[in-house]
Protein backbone atom coordinates (compact mmCIF):
# COMPACT_ATOMS: atom_id res chain seq x y z
CA UNK A 1 0.00 0.00 0.00
CA UNK A 2 2.91 2.55 1.22
CA UNK A 3 4.37 2.65 -2.94
CA UNK A 4 0.68 3.96 -3.93
CA UNK A 5 0.52 6.60 -1.33
CA UNK A 6 3.84 7.61 -2.26
CA UNK A 7 3.00 7.43 -5.84
CA UNK A 8 0.60 11.07 -4.80
CA UNK A 9 3.94 13.05 -4.37
CA UNK A 10 6.90 11.23 -6.25
CA UNK A 11 4.90 11.43 -9.68
CA UNK A 12 3.77 13.98 -12.49
CA UNK A 13 1.45 14.54 -14.94
CA UNK A 14 2.84 14.12 -23.04
CA UNK A 15 0.04 15.82 -24.32
CA UNK A 16 -1.72 17.11 -27.46
CA UNK A 17 -1.97 21.17 -28.03
CA UNK A 18 -5.34 22.11 -29.08
CA UNK A 19 -7.95 24.89 -29.08
CA UNK A 20 -10.04 22.68 -26.08
CA UNK A 21 -6.55 22.23 -24.52
CA UNK A 22 -5.62 25.96 -24.08
CA UNK A 23 -9.21 26.25 -22.84
CA UNK A 24 -9.34 23.68 -20.43
CA UNK A 25 -6.12 24.66 -18.64
CA UNK A 26 -7.26 28.21 -18.17
CA UNK A 27 -9.96 26.92 -16.67
CA UNK A 28 -8.28 24.92 -14.50
CA UNK A 29 -6.43 27.72 -13.53
CA UNK A 30 -9.13 29.55 -12.81
CA UNK A 31 -11.34 27.49 -10.64
CA UNK A 32 -7.79 26.69 -8.62
CA UNK A 33 -7.35 30.58 -8.15
CA UNK A 34 -10.62 30.09 -6.35
CA UNK A 35 -8.60 27.96 -3.87
CA UNK A 36 -6.83 29.57 -1.34
CA UNK A 37 -7.10 27.49 1.76
CA UNK A 38 -9.19 23.85 2.28
CA UNK A 39 -9.24 20.95 4.63
CA UNK A 40 -10.98 17.96 5.20
CA UNK A 41 -11.13 13.87 5.05
CA UNK A 42 -10.66 11.40 2.47
CA UNK A 43 -11.07 7.97 1.65
CA UNK A 44 -8.43 6.55 -1.01
CA UNK A 45 -8.69 3.41 -2.74
CA UNK A 46 -5.96 1.60 -4.90
CA UNK A 47 -7.27 -0.66 -7.62
CA UNK A 48 -5.00 -3.39 -9.47
CA UNK A 49 -6.00 -5.14 -12.62
CA UNK A 50 -9.29 -5.27 -13.28
CA UNK A 51 -10.12 -2.89 -11.18
CA UNK A 52 -9.76 -5.33 -8.50
CA UNK A 53 -10.08 -3.31 -5.47
CA UNK A 54 -6.57 -3.90 -3.17
CA UNK A 55 -6.29 -1.67 -0.36
CA UNK A 56 -8.78 1.30 0.90
CA UNK A 57 -7.67 4.05 3.60
CA UNK A 58 -8.94 7.01 5.05
CA UNK A 59 -7.45 10.50 6.51
CA UNK A 60 -7.37 13.67 6.56
CA UNK A 61 -5.50 16.91 4.16
CA UNK A 62 -5.08 19.99 4.72
CA UNK A 63 -3.96 22.62 1.81
CA UNK A 64 -2.90 26.69 1.53
CA UNK A 65 -2.08 27.72 -1.64
CA UNK A 66 0.53 28.38 -3.11
CA UNK A 67 2.88 25.28 -1.91
CA UNK A 68 1.52 24.07 1.09
CA UNK A 69 -0.28 20.66 1.96
CA UNK A 70 -0.71 18.09 4.44
CA UNK A 71 -2.23 14.27 3.65
CA UNK A 72 -2.55 12.35 6.60
CA UNK A 73 -3.49 8.84 6.43
CA UNK A 74 -5.04 7.16 9.67
CA UNK A 75 -6.49 3.79 9.12
CA UNK A 76 -5.60 1.18 8.15
CA UNK A 77 -2.37 2.30 8.42
CA UNK A 78 -0.48 5.51 9.86
CA UNK A 79 1.17 7.84 7.87
CA UNK A 80 1.86 11.67 7.13
CA UNK A 81 3.06 14.03 4.19
CA UNK A 82 3.99 17.64 4.44
CA UNK A 83 4.77 19.93 1.47
CA UNK A 84 6.20 23.41 1.82
CA UNK A 85 7.59 25.59 -1.09
CA UNK A 86 11.36 23.82 0.12
CA UNK A 87 10.50 20.55 0.83
CA UNK A 88 8.32 17.19 1.12
CA UNK A 89 8.55 15.05 4.23
CA UNK A 90 7.04 11.56 4.41
CA UNK A 91 6.72 9.97 7.88
CA UNK A 92 5.51 6.55 8.40
CA UNK A 93 4.78 6.30 11.93
CA UNK A 94 4.83 2.07 11.48
CA UNK A 95 8.01 2.09 10.41
CA UNK A 96 9.14 4.64 12.17
CA UNK A 97 10.99 6.67 9.08
CA UNK A 98 11.25 10.07 7.83
CA UNK A 99 11.89 10.93 4.20
CA UNK A 100 12.84 14.52 3.24
CA UNK A 101 12.94 15.73 -0.39
CA UNK A 102 13.67 19.37 -1.96
CA UNK A 103 10.93 20.56 -4.00
CA UNK A 104 12.91 21.22 -7.50
CA UNK A 105 10.53 22.57 -9.72
CA UNK A 106 7.35 21.19 -12.19
CA UNK A 107 9.16 18.22 -13.06
CA UNK A 108 8.55 16.79 -9.61
CA UNK A 109 5.24 18.30 -9.17
CA UNK A 110 2.58 15.31 -7.83
CA UNK A 111 -1.35 15.51 -7.86
CA UNK A 112 -0.88 17.17 -4.34
CA UNK A 113 0.67 19.72 -5.06
CA UNK A 114 -1.34 20.48 -8.52
CA UNK A 115 -3.86 21.47 -5.72
CA UNK A 116 -1.33 23.23 -4.27
CA UNK A 117 0.56 25.03 -6.58
CA UNK A 118 1.22 28.05 -8.71
CA UNK A 119 -0.55 28.62 -12.22
CA UNK A 120 2.85 29.04 -13.82
CA UNK A 121 3.50 25.33 -12.44
CA UNK A 122 0.74 24.03 -13.91
CA UNK A 123 0.98 25.38 -16.83
CA UNK A 124 4.66 24.66 -17.30
CA UNK A 125 4.27 21.00 -16.33
CA UNK A 126 1.02 19.49 -17.62
CA UNK A 127 -1.17 19.13 -20.66
CA UNK A 128 -4.84 19.72 -19.36
CA UNK A 129 -8.13 18.61 -21.53
CA UNK A 130 -11.61 18.89 -20.52
CA UNK A 131 -13.05 15.49 -19.28
CA UNK A 132 -16.90 14.42 -18.05
CA UNK A 133 -18.93 16.67 -15.61
CA UNK A 134 -16.40 19.63 -15.11
CA UNK A 135 -13.69 17.26 -14.41
CA UNK A 136 -10.16 17.82 -15.77
CA UNK A 137 -7.75 14.86 -17.46
CA UNK A 138 -4.20 16.10 -16.49
CA UNK A 139 -1.09 14.19 -18.58
CA UNK A 140 2.46 14.72 -17.80
CA UNK A 141 4.82 16.61 -20.16
CA UNK A 142 8.13 14.70 -18.63
CA UNK A 143 8.99 11.91 -19.97
CA UNK A 144 9.78 10.57 -16.38
CA UNK A 145 6.48 11.36 -14.84
CA UNK A 146 5.45 7.84 -12.44
CA UNK A 147 2.15 7.99 -13.81
CA UNK A 148 0.02 8.38 -16.91
CA UNK A 149 -2.87 10.65 -16.20
CA UNK A 150 -4.69 12.53 -13.56
CA UNK A 151 -8.60 12.90 -13.36
CA UNK A 152 -9.52 15.77 -11.44
CA UNK A 153 -12.91 16.23 -10.45
CA UNK A 154 -14.44 19.75 -9.03
CA UNK A 155 -18.06 21.38 -8.52
CA UNK A 156 -17.31 24.79 -10.00
CA UNK A 157 -13.92 25.54 -7.32
CA UNK A 158 -15.25 22.89 -5.10
CA UNK A 159 -12.62 19.83 -5.46
CA UNK A 160 -14.64 16.31 -4.93
CA UNK A 161 -11.96 13.98 -6.28
CA UNK A 162 -9.19 12.66 -8.15
CA UNK A 163 -8.44 9.42 -9.91
CA UNK A 164 -4.41 8.69 -11.02
CA UNK A 165 -3.82 5.95 -13.62
CA UNK A 166 -0.18 4.93 -13.07
CA UNK A 167 2.42 3.26 -15.18
CA UNK A 168 1.89 -0.31 -13.78
CA UNK A 169 -2.07 0.47 -15.20
CA UNK A 170 -3.36 0.37 -11.76
CA UNK A 171 -6.02 3.42 -10.34
CA UNK A 172 -5.56 5.33 -7.33
CA UNK A 173 -9.30 6.85 -6.38
CA UNK A 174 -9.31 9.93 -3.89
CA UNK A 175 -12.77 11.07 -2.95
CA UNK A 176 -12.97 14.27 -0.63
CA UNK A 177 -15.62 15.08 2.08
CA UNK A 178 -16.24 17.23 4.80
CA UNK A 179 -14.70 20.34 2.75
CA UNK A 180 -13.85 23.46 5.05
CA UNK A 181 -12.51 26.17 3.05
CA UNK A 182 -13.35 28.84 5.87
CA UNK A 183 -11.02 27.79 9.09
CA UNK A 184 -8.00 30.10 8.35
CA UNK A 185 -4.79 28.36 7.99
CA UNK A 186 -0.71 29.63 7.95
CA UNK A 187 2.24 28.18 6.70
CA UNK A 188 2.94 27.19 10.62
CA UNK A 189 -0.13 24.56 10.15
CA UNK A 190 2.67 22.71 7.89
CA UNK A 191 5.43 23.02 10.11
CA UNK A 192 7.09 19.56 10.42
CA UNK A 193 10.33 18.19 12.57
CA UNK A 194 10.97 14.87 12.95
CA UNK A 195 10.39 12.82 16.26
CA UNK A 196 13.10 11.77 18.00
CA UNK A 197 14.05 8.34 17.34
CA UNK A 198 13.21 7.97 13.77
CA UNK A 199 15.43 7.03 10.89
CA UNK A 200 16.20 9.99 8.74
CA UNK A 201 16.92 9.63 5.05
CA UNK A 202 17.60 13.53 3.28
CA UNK A 203 17.75 12.90 -0.61
CA UNK A 204 18.65 16.74 -0.72
CA UNK A 205 22.24 15.92 1.45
Amino acid sequence: MKKYLVILWLILIPSWASAQSVSAIDELSAALQGIEQLQGSFVQRQYGQNDVLLVESSGTFRLLRPGYFAWEIVSPDSQLIIASPEFIWYYDRDLETVTRRPVTGTALMSPLQVLGGNDVALREGFSVANGDKGSFILTPLSDDAGFKRLNLQLDGSRITGMDILDNLNQRVVVVFEQMDSHTKLSSDDFAFSPPDGVDLFYYDE
